[in-house]
């Protein structure tokens, strides 16, 4: 029920989304209309689910037996926008 992989997914799902919403909604916002409010509202959570995606990747590493080129896709996969996504779909889905 509340297994590392189930909450992995959810950390994937919201970094993924937070990190989205910081690149196109609230970035332009504060150089647009010099607004940096969203910027800060966002930041922070995003940088709390980056951090847990990260960690919550290498715990669950030895469980699923990545190899070094899956393993580097999922920790890159933080880095650019809808790459949590992807990952979920191809590397998390099947195994739940």
């Amino acid at each position: 029920m509340f297994s590392f992989l189930n909450i992995f997914r959810v950390v994937a799902f919201l970094e993924g989304a937070s990190y989205i919403l910081l690149l196109f909604i609230a970035t332009p916002i504060k150089y647009l209309l010099n607004d940096p409010q969203y910027v800060k509202l966002l930041g922070m959570p995003h940088g709390m689910l980056f951090i847990g995606y990260i960690i919550l990747a290498f715990m669950l590493k030895p469980d699923f037996n990545w190899n070094k080129k899956q393993f580097a896709s999922i920790l890159l996969a933080a880095i650019i926008p809808v790459g949590t996504f992807y990952i979920d779909r191809k590397y998390l889905k099947q195994t739940s």
